[in-house]
């Protein structure tokens, strides 16, 4: 193996792993994000306080329903079984659509990722799709190519899900060769000890073989400092295994495809409503049933974690498998959260490619006719999404979005003819060499969008520099409010509970806060509910750490990373939501 090249992509993992991730090497209270700054000490969102100081005395007017679209819920948790949506109207088992929604037997939700022969577990990313369908049709086109306007459309996609498609490949296929290489070192330590897993000392007295196994020993030692122990380090690794395997055999795996076996459905009719299975769970509902428990779980039973909201039922849907869901699923299922009583629809996935974002985009503006919330997970990739493509988002591909991109295009092109003459200039020995950064469009922001939309970025435990996720997407005008999603501590299945990271997790501590606003003040139009999560916010006045685009440790100030410029608090938002005048 070329030891240069091993050298390197340890050192970028290294990188990845800890030198802009904040320290897990902390025991934090299990309910950290329900807790308060001033009285506790922790940047929770004041859930508790909430509850003590504002809602004690009132009277709940009613259940809000919040649909959890995800990747499969355990509808037996100790914690969730009794806070779960339940449809009446429909007899358990029997085989029959007994409501006549074209869902047999839906109890709990509905999963339209699976059938009758089974559940699908594992899926495509949409890059991977987008170069499947349409390498067939330009693998030998070229820019001299004479194509029609749409051939243009569809060739430009092409090229782009076709590079980001090698690069994603590539960094899979070096960081699993690493990420394999940990997993040995560890499991030959653990061995030789006769040990589950090594402890630290274990490590420093194993006599590497070579010098790859010497840079893996400092990479364990560093990870699980970072991580707040060996054993907790040890736990990531075998999950990055796993991460990596899924995506290097059925992420990234151009000859995978299962849906039409396993669900069945023609997907070739994005308006096709009725397929799918009632089997909500599936059969990986870890990160489902997580967001679940944040949302929701039960507050009253002296077991597990008290969820944010009260007086709520969970409605399950299924529709993100291990990979990238897909824009009809994803659209199915808002409706069917809509037609079945949700207030809220907590949606904590995304991706980078779109396929048939028209019918996302006709579902969005069927659930804000309908009075019904979407929060959003804004992402885990530490990307400016004013300038990333991230889907779902709450902006209509309407013909005002595509005379925009039409023109913006042409405009791309002149200031990238620009700085090539202006380096050109540089070369020749004459300007200054400096290309100045393209201005952000404010323009695109004012475009047709949906008033029913929160996004939602993560942050950290502590009132300092790292309040920021570092994993965290984030954008000055496409992410409304940062909420905790570091370190939270909720349900899995088998009724057992653990701690994930992601914005995944801050989605639906916003999901929860919209919950507990609407059982007090039912009448709370969506536009409004985000109105008053967006005013009371607590603001950030000071400057946290951020990588930026070339990967530089910067400070940046909150505002520029979030419409709101703040953390999300309950507190404020009911107080504020007592006196809401209605607009």
């Amino acid at each position: 193996m070329n030891l240069k090249w091993i050298y390197g992509v340890i050192l970028c993992l290294a990188l990845n792993l800890s030198a802009f991730s904040q320290n897990k090497d902390v025991k934090l209270p299990a309910n950290w994000y329900n807790l308060d700054l001033v009285q506790d000490g922790y940047f929770g969102i004041s859930t508790e306080k909430a509850y003590k100081e504002v809602l004690s005395k009132k009277t709940p007017k009613q259940k809000v329903i919040v649909a959890v679209i995800d990747g499969g819920v355990d509808i037996n948790h100790e914690d969730l079984k009794n806070v779960l949506w339940v449809n009446k109207k429909e007899i358990p088992g029997n085989g029959i659509d007994d409501d006549g929604n074209g869902y047999i037997d839906d109890i709990n939700g509905w999963n339209f990722i699976g059938s009758k022969k089974g559940n699908l577990a594992y899926d495509n990313l949409e890059m991977t799709r987008i170069r499947r369908a349409y390498l067939p049709k330009y693998i030998s086109t070229t820019n001299l190519t004479v194509l029609d306007s749409i051939q243009k459309e569809e060739f430009i996609l092409y090229k782009r899900a076709t590079k980001e498609f090698g690069e994603k490949y590539n960094d899979a296929h070096a960081s699993f060769g690493v990420i394999s290489m940990i997993n040995k070192v560890l499991d030959s330590v653990a061995f030789v000890n006769n040990k589950k897993a090594p402890t630290l000392e274990d490590i420093d007295k194993y006599i590497a073989d070579n010098e790859e196994e010497e840079q893996i020993k400092k990479i364990i030692r560093g990870g699980a400092k970072d991580s707040g122990g060996i054993d907790k380090f040890v736990k990531e690794m075998k999950e990055a295994y796993k991460q990596y395997d899924v995506m290097l055999k059925y992420n990234l795996n151009l000859e995978y495809d299962q849906r039409k076996e396993l669900v069945g459905d023609n997907y070739d009719d994005p308006k096709e409503r009725n397929y799918g299975n009632s089997d909500v769970m599936g059969p990986n509902a870890e990160h489902g049933t997580h967001v679940s428990g944040i949302i929701g779980a039960n507050r009253n039973n002296d077991v597990g974690i008290k969820g944010i909201a009260n007086d709520i039922n969970i409605m399950t849907i299924r529709v993100v498998p291990e990979g990238d869901e897909r824009d009809k699923d994803v659209a199915n299922g808002i409706r069917y959260a809509v037609d079945n009583g949700a207030k809220i629809i907590n949606m904590s996935f995304g991706k980078g490619f779109k396929w048939n974002k028209e019918i996302v985009d006709e579902a969005v503006k069927y659930a804000e006719e309908k009075g019904v919330l979407l929060v959003h997970a804004a992402g885990n990739d530490n990307l400016n999404i004013d300038w990333e493509e991230n889907y779902p988002n709450k902006y209509f591909d309407g013909p005002e979005a595509i005379a925009y991109k039409k023109d913006h295009r042409k405009e791309a092109g002149k200031v990238s003819m620009g700085q090539m003459q202006n380096q050109g200039a540089s070369r020749m020995g004459s300007g200054n060499g400096i290309v100045k950064p393209v201005p952000l469009d404010t323009a695109k922001f004012k475009l047709p969008h949906a008033n029913n939309w929160i996004e939602v970025g993560a942050s950290a435990y502590a009132n300092d520099g790292s309040l920021k996720a570092s994993f965290s997407n984030y954008g000055k005008y496409m992410v409304d409010v940062f909420a905790p999603g570091f370190m939270i501590n909720s349900t899995v299945p088998g009724s057992k509970y653990d701690v994930f990271d992601g914005t995944s997790m801050a989605g639906p501590v916003v999901s929860g806060l919209a919950a507990m606003i609407l059982t007090y003040y039912p009448d709370l139009k969506p536009y409004q509910v985000r109105d008053i999560i967006i005013k009371s916010v607590t603001k950030i006045d000071h400057k946290v750490k951020h990588r930026n685009s070339r990967g530089e440790s910067t400070r940046i100030n909150f505002s520029e990373l979030c419409i709101s410029g703040g953390i999300v608090n309950a507190y404020n938002a009911l107080k504020l939501a007592e006196n809401y005048i209605s607009k």
